[in-house]
């Protein structure tokens, strides 16, 4: 019954396009195809503190191609579609969207794709239901659409992608321009970047929103990091260690024209890595971001990684000395907080969270800390593509009434 219903949602998704495939010559019925495994490519970071390239990823291998494949054996893959890396978005109707240009032609393909995240959430503090004590910057409904662009051996890269999703403290123009950068990794082990863009500011800070475990980001998370801004950075991504460093202007959201210059950097350190995955996967990191924006301000950070077959955890932790953030900015005021979580995969589809988080936005202020306590269910239907998430969330507030968040949430990738 799910995978009908599935083909039905896929199904309607397709009437739009039928019309421009109705007018094509009907393609010559097609050798069987044969289903193959998504694998994430060799060269390529994820995100969260790393960058995301987007990368085209061949979702079926045909024995003998012919002719362009019909819109009907598109969503056929679709359908039988598996995948098993979470750690990256997969586009569910990328070989649908993706152009690719004939071989006299700079550029090698372009790509249009769409995401959404978000939930359906319930508030209550003390038996009632509300909003108005519960946990901050709860603002976790994206609508993306992309456009990226890839020219032919790797010399460049470039992605446009508008945020359909309305933000209270921004208008509408500083809202709805988010990644706009060109790129090139013709560098060995290296990808250079101009332009605007999510920088490091923290492990989790710098993750996309279509691969964060929970629905909601951690509190160092929401209040430090998950910034865009305009600047050039540069990326390397050695077998042992990998690495992030940028200079930016330290407005946000093109709120103020170049009100101070920042500095952001990340390094990771991968001592496992040699093994191949046979004791599983160590990452340990740290960061610093620093400049100047009505006042100097300073972000430090730490994070341990592991991840072991089915299970995963990490920790991380950030102290700030004035931060800008996309909340507030040139705040001074010394905050810090840190986060744990654990995670195993039940199944090859359903995935078990737990997090324990710590918040304290003013160390001058006594008994002001946020405690959350969050346990989560991800079912990855086709993997990031398409995903069903519930969290709870308990908040423990010094300075005020607990509180408790119940999200039923989903994630669309096309």
């Amino acid at each position: 019954m799910k995978n009908r219903f599935l083909l039905v949602i896929l199904a309607l998704i397709f009437i739009a396009a039928a019309p421009v495939y109705a007018a094509r010559k009907q393609a010559e019925p097609m050798s069987e195809l044969e289903e193959v495994i998504l694998e994430a490519p060799e060269d390529v970071e994820t995100e969260e503190g790393e960058i995301e390239v987007p990368q085209a990823i061949s979702i079926t291998e045909q024995k003998a191609p012919t002719e362009e494949k019909s819109l009907k054996e598109k969503l056929q893959e679709v359908y039988h579609l598996e995948v098993e890396k979470y750690d990256r978005p997969t586009y569910l109707l990328e070989n649908v969207f993706t152009h690719k240009f004939d071989e006299d032609s700079i550029m090698d393909r372009t790509q249009l794709w769409a995401g959404y995240n978000g939930d359906i959430g319930l508030n209550f503090t003390s038996g009632s239901v509300g909003s108005e004590h519960t946990t901050n910057h709860y603002d976790i409904n994206t609508i993306n659409v992309g456009y990226d662009g890839f020219l032919k051996n790797n010399n460049a890269d470039f992605r446009v992608m508008i945020n359909i999703s309305p933000y209270s403290s921004r208008n509408v123009i500083q809202n709805l321009f988010a990644d706009m950068y060109v790129a090139t990794n013709k560098i060995p082990h290296h990808r250079i970047l101009v332009g605007h863009s999510r920088p490091p500011v923290g492990m989790e800070g710098g993750y996309g929103p279509f691969v964060l475990p929970f629905i909601a980001r951690s509190q160092i998370s929401r209040n430090f990091g998950t910034v865009r801004k305009l600047g050039a950075r540069i990326s390397g991504n050695y077998s042992l260690v990998d690495y992030d460093f940028g200079v930016y202007s330290s407005d946000t959201y093109f709120q103020e024209f170049f009100p101070g210059a920042e500095f952001i950097g990340w390094v990771n350190f991968k001592p496992l890595a040699k093994t191949h995955g046979k004791y599983g996967d160590l990452k340990i990191g740290g960061g610093l971001q620093g400049g100047h924006r009505d006042n100097n301000y300073c972000v430090t950070g730490a994070y341990i990684g592991y991840e072991y077959k089915r299970f995963m955890a990490n920790v991380e932790w950030a102290n700030a000395n004035g931060y800008n953030g996309p909340a507030d900015h040139s705040i001074d005021k010394h905050a810090s907080g840190f986060y744990a979580t654990l995670g195993y995969m039940l199944t090859k589809k359903l995935q078990l969270l737990a997090r324990y988080d710590e918040f304290d936005p003013d160390h001058n202020i006594g008994n002001n800390k946020t405690r959350e306590y969050s346990v989560g269910l991800n079912y990855f239907i086709k993997g990031q593509g398409l995903r069903l998430i519930l969290n709870y969330v308990f908040c423990q507030n010094d300075g005020t009434k607990d509180s408790h968040r119940l999200m039923l949430g989903t994630q669309i990738l096309l």
